[in-house]
């Protein structure tokens, strides 16, 4: 395996781990709205503010580690075209090279089965770079929202049908996240390129 390779499966591990880890703060962040609503259900504040305040902190956390993940994925989307132009180089420098011992030869089939084979690996190429071109272009960042610790407790009370104090009435509805972009095109040119692979 080359040093390339070894960078493609190092990137490739640590974008895993980092999603494992954004879910794993997901379910952190839901224990903890979990912990508000009973503590907001059972009239205490204080640490209903305490449950809010780390559930807005693991879903920061697992913002910022999904956001990083993304980030990682579109260096490795790299990685692997780097890697896949090197193999089409190779294989292009073999078909030079049986050109040249076709030319001499001269004889037209061999050229013709030559010239084929370098129009296959040429279009693979083409696939290579449209799917690079295409994963750096989705690779966004997701943004942050801004919801605070009276939002969250709100949103929560209103979902166990308590009711706060008055101040706590005012707050906003919370800002809603959009997605990131769609993998329906991302599949289509992944499942295109493993195709060409095989």
């Amino acid at each position: 395996m080359s040093g390339l390779e070894k960078a493609l499966f190092n990137l490739k591990f640590t974008a895993k781990q980092l999603n494992r880890q954004a879910a794993k703060a997901g379910k952190d962040e839901t224990a903890e709205k979990n912990k508000l609503k009973k503590a907001i259900q059972q009239n205490h504040g204080d640490i209903a503010k305490i449950y809010a305040q780390n559930a807005i902190r693991k879903q920061n956390e697992k913002l910022n580690l999904l956001r990083l993940a993304s980030r990682i994925d579109a260096v490795s989307s790299r990685v692997q075209t780097a890697v896949t132009m090197r193999q089409v180089t190779g294989s292009m420098a073999n078909v030079v090279r049986g050109m040249d011992s076709a030319m001499k030869a001269m004889d037209l089939e061999k050229i013709s089965n030559v010239m084929d084979k370098f129009e296959t690996q040429f279009e693979d190429l083409d696939v290579a770079t449209g799917y690079y071109e295409n994963a750096t272009s989705q690779a966004t960042a997701v943004g942050t929202p801004q919801d605070d610790v009276d939002k969250l407790m709100s949103q929560v009370a209103d979902e166990a049908g308590v009711e706060l104090q008055t101040e706590m009435r005012n707050a906003e509805a919370p800002v809603k996240v959009t997605a990131g972009p769609s993998e329906v095109e991302e599949e289509g040119l992944g499942e295109r390129l493993r195709a060409l692979r095989n």
